[in-house]
């Protein structure tokens, strides 16, 4: 039949109704279909490309490192453990629908993922319906782990914005004595999460502040924003955003002249700041869990090793989501272990089990609990800044 002949009724309509059959199987597929697998499969949605690719890019060496060390060291269940990635571009949508393609079509055991805050809030209602565990090694946001679920399939291996904004808090106040600190903060729900963690932070030590401003991430200039919290007394600022944007508010600090203490969340951290932010982006002190500081550092040297493109220590930036996702396969690999089994229930129960994994952050004793679903907490973190391109902590 010609290309450009008409489908017949009959057959359009058995097309059709084929195609719904299709989606509606799709929809209630298990996450985990019951054929027998090669090998244990790992999930990744992560922003692959774009202004958080650096990330990206930073999660996957952690995974692929652990992956390495866990094969080597026999695989989990007998099998190798694989990774199949998906790029969610930092768009929730797309974060969505790889986790739903990860999980139905290629039957992984758990996703590690969420890059941006707003992606893992997206995922968070489809893992705990279709009961698969979702590993966070980045989002900070809050109610991503704590997310009133009966049945919570979500944890993470990263900073908490509650814990973040209280260190941030604290940090401004021995450091600079601060007073009376502004926030100019990302309008998403990652800003939204810091707004509440901050002010509950300066309300616990009777604090006023001077403003709460909002920007967006194509924003090219926030001075407007700045220029209202510097009319009200601001002492300093907190910033929460990421690479791109949080460039902007330094870009405009200087076009203003106006000299402030900064503390922000990690979200610098994410690419290669300073090169767009200028040499201002070294005042920026911000939070990570875990730096480099050696280059004989083993874990260095593997990474070395494995990826030839890094030659020095500013290349792996940002550590601390190398070391994020590392800890979280890691752990990921013990609880599956730990359950004989792929079943996302199993693991799930698993990881409240798991105990004595040494990663890159910490040796994790417990790290898991129903009621506490975040492996690393306010002792983990460190405050550090730009260098020449490299992140080093402060002094």
């Amino acid at each position: 039949m010609p290309i450009s002949s008409p489908i017949p009724k009959l057959t359009r309509r058995a097309a059709l109704l084929g195609a719904a059959a299709v989606l509606m199987f799709s929809a209630v597929l298990p996450a985990h279909n019951a054929r027998a697998e090669d090998t244990v499969k790992l999930g990744l949605v992560a922003a692959l490309s774009g202004q958080s690719a650096k990330s990206g890019e930073a999660i996957t060496r952690g995974i692929v490192l652990a992956i390495d060390k866990i094969n080597a060291d026999g695989g989990v269940l007998g099998k190798p453990l694989e990774l199949v990635s998906r790029d969610d571009e930092g768009n929730p949508g797309k974060g969505l629908v790889a986790a739903r393609e990860l999980a139905q079509r290629e039957g992984v055991a758990a996703i590690i993922g969420g890059l941006d805050t707003p992606v893992s809030f997206a995922i968070v209602p489809f893992v705990n319906q279709q009961k698969i565990p979702f590993i966070g090694p980045w989002a900070a946001g809050t109610g991503i782990t704590k997310n009133g679920a009966d049945e919570n399939y979500v944890f993470r291996v990263s900073a908490v914005d509650e814990y973040v904004d209280e260190a941030i808090t604290e940090y401004l106040i021995a450091n600079y004595g601060a007073k009376k600190p502004g926030m100019i903060l990302i309008n998403n729900p990652w800003g939204e999460s810091n707004e509440k963690g901050l002010l509950k932070a300066l309300e616990k030590r009777g604090m006023e502040h001077a403003g709460i401003e909002k920007f967006e991430s194509n924003d090219v200039d926030v001075v407007p924003q700045l220029t209202r919290l510097k009319e009200n007394g601001a002492d300093s600022l907190f910033v929460v955003a990421n690479v791109a944007p949080t460039a902007q508010v330094i870009k405009s600090l200087d076009r203003m002249g106006w000299d402030v203490p900064i503390s922000s969340h990690w979200g610098p951290a994410g690419g290669r700041f300073t090169e767009l932010a200028g040499k201002s982006g070294e005042k920026v002190h911000f939070i990570q869990t875990y730096l480099f500081t050696d280059a004989a550092d083993p874990m260095f040297v593997k990474l070395q090793e494995k990826f030839p493109e890094i030659k020095t220590l500013a290349d792996v930036t940002p550590a601390t989501g190398i070391a994020n996702a590392y800890d979280a396969t890691l752990l990921t690999a013990a609880a599956i272990e730990k359950a004989g089994s792929t079943d996302g229930a199993a693991i799930r129960e698993a990881m409240y089990e798991i105990s004595g994994i040494k990663g890159m952050i910490k040796t994790y004793d417990t790290p898991f609990t129903p009621d506490d679903q975040d492996a690393l907490g306010p002792e983990d973190y460190t405050f550090a800044h730009f260098v020449e391109g490299q992140i080093i902590p402060i002094k």
